[in-house]
C-alpha cells in the first residue's frame, strides 16, 4: 500500500497514524496518508521557524528567480500534477490541467515581487528630515486548504507568502495529499532552501494544532463557512493574522434579453464542471420573466448530454464526487427538494457501476425556503428560481447569506452596470459564469463567504503576508552646530 508522508525540512517524515486515500472513480483504496499529531506539527513549524531567519534576508532578486524556476517546473510537470489530481479527486484531466494553469498564474504574479514590495519615500518632510516606509515578512505562515483544488488553492497562498520572505507550512486535505508533495519537490528543484516550504498532512486535529501554534504568525484557510468561522475565531483568539474563505451559493441571473444559448452553455459548464465541487460553481439560476421556460428547456438538454465517467477517460466530461458521503448527501438533497415541491427536470441519481458518481441534476420551481436552495450542496445540482424583474433578482441575491460569486447574463449594458453596483457579492461576472479574477487581482467574497479583512493572492495577498514599517530619518550636523529642538512635541518646520 502506497504511503504518503509529510515533507518537513526537505525530507519525508512518517507518523504514527494514517488515513485511507481512495480513487473516487472506483471507490477503491489506493494508498494511505500519515496524519500529523502534535509532534509532527511542532516539527513542521519548528523547521519553518528555523528557516525564516535566513530566508527573510534573502534578496528580492533571488526570491524572484526561484519563483521563475518554480513557474517553469510547474509547466513541465503539468500533466503529472493533473494525473495526481484526477487520481485522488476524480475531476477530468482537462479540468485538472486548467487548475494547474490557474495556480501557475499566481506564481507568475509572485515573480514580480520586487515591484510589489517597493515602498514609499518622502523627501524633506521637515527641515533635514525624510520619511519612508517598507514592508517586511511576518514569519511562519500556515495554509489549510480543501480537497476540491489540490494544486490551485494552495498556490493562491504559498508563492506569495514565500516570495514576500515568509516560510510556510501547508496542510492539504487528507483526501488529496499527493500533489502537494510533488509541489514541495519542485520547490526544492527550483532552489528553495529546506524548511521554507513544508507539507504537513492531517485532519481537523492537525489543523487545530497548527492554527493555534505559538510560532505561527498567520493563517490562510479555504473551506466551508462553519469551518472558516471556527478557523477565524480560533486563530484570531491566538493572536494570528487570519484570512478564512468560506462557502458559497452562487447565483446566475438570466434576463430575457440575454443570448439564452450562450447562457445555457455557460451555466451548464459552471454548474456541473468538476461535479459541482467548486466554491465558484453556479448552483442557482435565477430566470427573470419570460426567460424562464426557454432557459430551463436549454439547461435540461445540455445536462442530459453530459458524459459522466472516470476522470482519466478522455470521453468523460464530468467525473465522480470525492466520496461516498458526498454522493449520499447530494441524493438526499434531491430527494428532499422533490418532497418539498420542486420539479426534478433532470435526475442524475442511480448511475450504474463502481465509484462515487451522481449525474447532473436540474431542479425547477425551487423556493428560498427549501434546503436545496439554502445549503451549499457541493455537487452537480442546479436549482432554478424565477423572478419577475431584475430588481427582484438582485434582492434575492442580496438576501442570501453567502456572497462569493454571482453572474448576470444580458445584452443590456445598463442592466449589467446596475447589477454589478447593487449586488452584495465579492466577485461578479457579466456574461461570465465563473468570475475568478486573474492572479494580479485578488480573490474573495463577502458576507458568510469570507472571515477576515483581506482577500487571497494578488495585491491583497502581498499586504496580508507582510507588515509595514514607517521610518522618520534625520542625519544631524556635527555636534554643536545643530539647532536644539527643545521639549515640545515635534512638528514639521
Amino acid at each position: 500500500m502506497r504511503s504518503i508522508q509529510h515533507r518537513i525540512g526537505g525530507v519525508p517524515v512518517g507518523g504514527s497514524t494514517a488515513a485511507a486515500v481512495h480513487d473516487p472513480a472506483t471507490g477503491q483504496q489506493t494508498g494511505e496518508v500519515v496524519l500529523g499529531r502534535h509532534a509532527e506539527v511542532d516539527a513542521a513549524v519548528g523547521s519553518a521557524a528555523r528557516a525564516f531567519a535566513a530566508w527573510s534576508e534573502v534578496s528580492l532578486t533571488r526570491r524572484a528567480r526561484i519563483m521563475f524556476a518554480l513557474r517553469d517546473l510547474l509547466e513541465r510537470h503539468e500533466d503529472e500534477l493533473a494525473r495526481l489530481i484526477t487520481a485522488e479527486h476524480g475531476k477530468v484531466l482537462d479540468d485538472a490541467r486548467g487548475e494547474v494553469v490557474r495556480g501557475r498564474e499566481v506564481v507568475e504574479f509572485a515573480c514580480g515581487i520586487p515591484q510589489m514590495l517597493k515602498g514609499e519615500y518622502s523627501d524633506q518632510v521637515s527641515s533635514g528630515v525624510d520619511a519612508f516606509s517598507f514592508r517586511q515578512p511576518l514569519g511562519v505562515c500556515a495554509g489549510i486548504v480543501p480537497f476540491n483544488f489540490p494544486v490551485m488553492v494552495p498556490l493562491w497562498m504559498h508563492p506569495i507568502a514565500i516570495a514576500c520572505g515568509n516560510t510556510f507550512v501547508l496542510k492539504p486535505s487528507e483526501r488529496v495529499p499527493s500533489a502537494s508533495n510533488l509541489v514541495a519537490e519542485l520547490y526544492a528543484e527550483a532552489g528553495l532552501p529546506d524548511g521554507v516550504f513544508n507539507v504537513l498532512h492531517g485532519d481537523r486535529d492537525t489543523a487545530d494544532a497548527l492554527i493555534t501554534h505559538p510560532d505561527v504568525a498567520a493563517v490562510s484557510f479555504v473551506g466551508s463557512t462553519p469551518v472558516a468561522r471556527h478557523v477565524h475565531e480560533a486563530a484570531s483568539a491566538a493572536g494570528k493574522r487570519v484570512q478564512a474563505l468560506g462557502g458559497a451559493k452562487n447565483h446566475a441571473v438570466v434576463l430575457p434579453d440575454a443570448d439564452l444559448d450562450l447562457a445555457a452553455d455557460q451555466i451548464t459548464a459552471a454548474a456541473y464542471g468538476s461535479a459541482g465541487q467548486r466554491c465558484m460553481a453556479i448552483s442557482v439560476a435565477v430566470a427573470v420573466g419570460e426567460a424562464a421556460d426557454p432557459l430551463i428547456e436549454r439547461l435540461a438538454g445540455r445536462a442530459r448530454a453530459i458524459t459522466v465517467g472516470p476522470g482519466a477517460d478522455p470521453a468523460s466530461e464530468m467525473g465522480p464526487l470525492i466520496s461516498a458521503a458526498a454522493r449520499d448527501r447530494v441524493t438526499r438533497h434531491v430527494e428532499a427538494a422533490e418532497r418539498d415541491g420542486a420539479k426534478l427536470v433532470v435526475d442524475g441519481r442511480g448511475l450504474a457501476g463502481p465509484g462515487f458518481f451522481v449525474g447532473p441534476c436540474l431542479l425547477d420551481a425551487v423556493t428560498t425556503g427549501m434546503p436545496a436552495y439554502q445549503e451549499e450542496i457541493f455537487g452537480p445540482v442546479l436549482v432554478v428560481l424565477r423572478a419577475e424583474t431584475l430588481d427582484e433578482a438582485i434582492a434575492l441575491v442580496n438576501a442570501n447569506p453567502y456572497g462569493n460569486g454571482t453572474a448576470v447574463f444580458t445584452s443590456s449594458g445598463e442592466a449589467a452596470r446596475r447589477f454589478q453596483r447593487a449586488v452584495h457579492v465579492g466577485m461578479i461576472g457579466v456574461n461570465v459564469p465563473i468570475p475568478v479574477p486573474m492572479a494580479f487581482y485578488s480573490f474573495g467574497g463577502w458576507k458568510a463567504s469570507l472571515f477576515g479583512d483581506t482577500h487571497v493572492h494578488g495585491p491583497e495577498g502581498v499586504r496580508f503576508y507582510t507588515r509595514a514599517k514607517a521610518v522618520t530619518s534625520r542625519w544631524p550636523e556635527p555636534a554643536g552646530q545643530a539647532e536644539t529642538s527643545g521639549m515640545a512635541f515635534p512638528t514639521a518646520r
